[in-house]
C-alpha cells in the first residue's frame, strides 16, 4: 500500500474517532500527526540519508 492512499484512510478513522469520542481529540490529532510526520520522512527517503 502507497503512502498516498493510507493518509485518506487515516483521516477518516480519525474523523470518526473524533465524532463518536469526542474526548478522544487531542490524543487521535496527537497520533496522526506522527504518523504523517513519519510517513512523509519515510516517503522522501530523509530517514535514509541518516546511516
Amino acid at each position: 500500500m502507497e503512502i498516498i492512499t493510507i493518509q485518506p484512510v487515516v483521516a477518516l478513522i480519525a474523523g470518526v474517532l473524533i465524532l463518536v469520542m469526542p474526548r478522544l481529540l487531542n490524543i487521535i490529532v496527537a497520533i496522526y500527526l506522527i504518523f504523517i510526520g513519519i510517513t512523509g520522512l519515510l516517503g522522501s527517503g530523509a530517514l535514509n540519508n541518516l546511516g
